[in-house]
């Protein structure tokens, strides 16, 4: 998904500066990457071969589901800086 795909109700301004921090050596323990599985935007991937996940904060709904799911804390979620972000309008 990228965000041109995503639904009408919602309007992204981009910045160049992530809200999403991975701590990689810590994701490399991780069994189940549940991040991968559960965002509804599908920000993260993993690349099977080196067992490493990416993540495109560009996408992201900003629901947090990420860094609740995750067991092994190793994802430093916020909200993006004022002006930033996800819009969602109602229709």
């Amino acid at each position: 998904m990228i965000v041109d795909d995503l639904p009408q109700f919602t309007q992204f301004q981009v910045d160049e500066q992530t809200h999403i921090v991975l701590d990689r050596e810590v994701c490399k323990s991780c069994d189940h990457h549940a991040c991968v599985h559960s965002c509804p935007a599908n920000c993260y991937t993993l690349n099977e071969e080196t067992n490493r996940v990416d993540v495109v904060y560009e996408n992201c709904l900003e629901c947090g589901t990420c860094q609740v799911i995750c067991d092994k804390n190793a994802i430093d979620w916020s909200y993006p800086r004022g002006g930033y972000g996800v819009c969602y309008r109602l229709t």
